[in-house]
């Protein structure tokens, strides 16, 4: 079957259409994504505005005409920590089913590392052992341990790196108290939970995913996305140590003109940098290495294994 999965992330909305059936890989048959940053739309009041949820409903919109275009039977819909944590998130639910006729489902930060957590221990197996899964989206941090496909272990923090330069960041370049001060808080908020991983022992295998850590991965040299899903691609933390200080150092535009760095993220990349290299030195990861699947994988496959066999 052809089976959509449409995320309403904190940064972008992106509709994913696959291929599938149990037993099998998903394979990537059409991508249809746009920016709107969710996380930099809330007001003072952690509400999402009415020209936001006007503009939410409008990409969800073209995003589902694209799944039809594309011969989806069924779109699996949900919303991450941008919807979740906005005050009037009831409100714009149900402003999306009236307007587009989508339920959307929304998870947890709990339930996003454990997808996501899924995702990656499917993509490189049982021999990986025990897997320490870290992912930084657009409004919060996850992070997963364990050795089955369910984590021992999985929290979300509001690490999110839309949510921390729109709250922390706001200069071009950012003043050097801001980043300092940022480092403090990531860095606080990071420490309060490693005792909940450590006390299992130490991972086998540390990997990231998500756009915040395969474009960290880039300008520190790792290959390009051009290159296909399967070439290994890895992240260090001495490289991630002495390009933070530059990334500080830069604009916007500077950052943007970085291999990898689409404009629309550009602005985010300290703030992301920041959260990896922090939960890298309080988890001890000299090197992770960077997987292809995520979230929206986790919740392709978790679909795929309440399907009958054929």
């Amino acid at each position: 079957m052809r089976l959509g999965v449409l995320d309403v992330g904190s940064n972008t909305v992106h509709l994913l259409a696959v291929d599938a059936h149990p037993g099998a890989r998903p394979l990537p048959a059409h991508s249809h994504k746009a920016e709107l940053r969710l996380a930099e739309l809330l007001d003072e009041d952690g509400a999402i505005g009415d020209d936001g949820v006007d503009r939410l409903i409008e990409t969800i919109t073209d995003a589902l005409q694209a799944a039809e275009d594309k011969g989806c039977e069924e779109v699996l819909a949900f919303a991450t920590s941008a919807v979740r944590e906005a005050t009037n998130a009831d409100a714009v639910l149900a402003r999306v089913k009236e307007e587009t006729g989508v339920a959307l489902t929304v998870l947890s930060g709990e339930e996003e590392a454990r997808l996501t957590f899924l995702a990656a221990r499917r993509w490189f197996g049982w021999s990986a052992g025990k897997l320490l899964v870290l992912d930084i989206g657009g409004g919060s941090l996850e992070i997963a341990y364990g050795m089955d496909e369910e984590p021992d272990a999985a929290v979300s923090l509001p690490l999110g790196a839309g949510r921390l330069t729109a709250g922390m960041l706001p200069g071009d370049p950012p003043d050097t108290h801001d980043v300092k001060a940022m480092r403090r808080h990531v860095r606080a908020q990071i420490a309060r939970v490693v005792g909940e991983f450590t006390r299992f022992g130490k991972p086998d295998h540390i990997v990231a995913t998500s756009k915040t850590f395969k474009q960290l991965a880039r300008i520190t040299g790792a290959a390009r996305s051009a290159e296909g899903p399967y070439v290994q691609r890895e992240l260090s933390r001495k490289s991630l140590e002495e390009w933070v200080p530059k990334l500080a150092a830069m604009t916007v535009e500077q950052r943007a003109g970085l291999p990898g760095v689409s404009e629309g993220r550009a602005r985010q990349i300290l703030a992301g940098a920041l959260v990896a290299e922090g939960a890298m030195d309080l988890f001890g990861a000299d090197e992770l290495e960077i997987c292809p699947w995520a979230l929206r994988e986790g919740v392709i496959l978790r679909r795929l294994d309440h399907l009958p066999a054929d």
